[in-house]
């Protein structure tokens, strides 16, 4: 995407653009994943895990590896589990090679949370990879859940926001600002 952005930047100087922070790997998402992984666990009537496995579309640049590497480490002290992470892109281990590592070091009730956001063919790629290397369920893709939406607003406002002019406040209005920020404590 940044070569989009540059290449729009190369054409049309005079067009400003900006380009937001990706929504992933962001930490509110694993709340959304917990519930997909929930329910997903209750589908099977599964009631004990002693592995998770993390699954991304991708593994990203330097940044994302590390965020995701991060949101793993989150994940499995919140859960008490181990967790290792699969890569969908093959930059990295699998979901087969990642449960059979957690298989390796004696797990045997291994989940799968999803960080995809869409049923595409490599989700279900995955998800079939994943249930016929053992896991007992593999969450459903994060969905239009509305804080997809909420994170998506954030980064584009915040993101938006390099767009404005720099306008330089007078004394005056900054005076007037601040009376009426006293005024309404």
């Amino acid at each position: 995407m940044a070569g989009v952005l540059t290449a729009v930047r190369h054409h049309r100087p005079d067009v400003k653009s900006a380009m937001a922070r990706p929504i992933g790997p962001a930490i509110e998402l694993l709340n959304v994943l917990d519930l997909r992984l929930r329910n997903a666990l209750s589908t099977v009537h599964a009631t004990e895990l002693d592995g998770l496995v993390l699954l991304t579309p991708t593994w990203g640049d330097t940044r994302g590896a590390g965020l995701i590497a991060r949101r793993a480490r989150q994940w499995a002290t919140h859960h008490k589990l181990p967790v290792l992470v699969a890569h969908s892109d093959r930059s990295g281990p699998d979901v087969a090679a990642a449960i059979a590592s957690l298989r390796h070091i004696g797990r045997r009730n291994i989940a799968v949370g999803s960080l995809f956001i869409s049923p595409t063919e490599l989700y279900r790629q995955q998800a079939e990879l994943a249930l016929a290397s053992g896991a007992l369920a593999v969450s459903a893709p994060l969905g239009a859940d509305p804080l997809l939406g909420e994170l998506a607003m954030a980064r584009y406002s915040f993101a938006a926001m390099e767009l404005l002019d720099d306008v330089t406040m007078s004394q005056t209005d900054e005076a007037d600002l601040e009376a009426s920020a006293s005024q309404a404590l």
